[in-house]
């Protein structure tokens, strides 16, 4: 059995395998199939756009697709850049340009911030599967560590006294806000072992 890991990013994509082995299905990328158009990730919220990707992707490959919203939310921002954190300042402004932007607007601020990941899958026509988790931090004072991607540098984790950069793959796939949704989908998938359970 196939399942359709919306993305095409490969980190993310190297992130999620490790926590969903050992179940009896295949793993497949958007890269894997042929091209289905993106769909418009305009919602106000992570849960909403998990579920328009999944609808969309599922719709588009006939697959059970899985898709996630995540991003950083930053308390002195408002709550951003939230939604728009793959998009903000420009879906090609460079991470170190975007933390420069991020440290200017907290300057003397509350530097609390967390990490949210919504999980959405779909299956013909309806979300059969959704999980929202989150880790709690703060932004770190400058960007430090080379493992992770995006806004990890940034991100202060207090109970490792490090960034989520510089945690080893390991304890970050245990703490992260995104290996905790796929370890609840995980879970899920390992007790429907056919399409049938759906």
């Amino acid at each position: 059995m196939k399942l359709l890991v919306a993305t095409t990013n490969p980190n993310k994509l190297r992130e999620i395998r490790p926590l969903l082995a050992g179940i009896p299905w295949d793993l497949i990328g958007l890269a894997d199939i042929n091209p289905i158009p993106e769909p418009d990730e305009s919602a106000p919220t992570f849960w909403e756009n998990a579920r328009i990707k999944a609808l969309a992707y599922a719709a588009g490959s006939g697959l059970i697709s899985v898709a996630e919203d995540s991003g950083l939310v930053i308390d002195a921002m408002n709550g951003e850049p939230g939604v728009l954190s793959a998009r903000f300042m420009g879906a090609s402004m460079p991470y170190p340009e975007r933390f420069e932007e991020i440290f200017r607007r907290i300057e003397g601020r509350d530097r609390t911030a967390r990490f949210v990941t919504a999980l959405a899958v779909a299956h013909r026509g309806t979300i059969i599967f959704e999980a929202e988790t989150a880790i709690e931090g703060e932004i770190a004072r400058e960007p430090s560590g080379t493992h992770g991607f995006g806004y990890d540098p940034i991100f202060w984790y207090p109970p490792f006294a490090c960034t989520t950069a510089q945690l080893p793959d390991r304890e970050k796939g245990i703490v992260s806000h995104r290996a905790r949704a796929f370890r609840d989908l995980r879970r899920h998938l390992a007790s429907r072992t056919n399409l049938s359970a759906y």
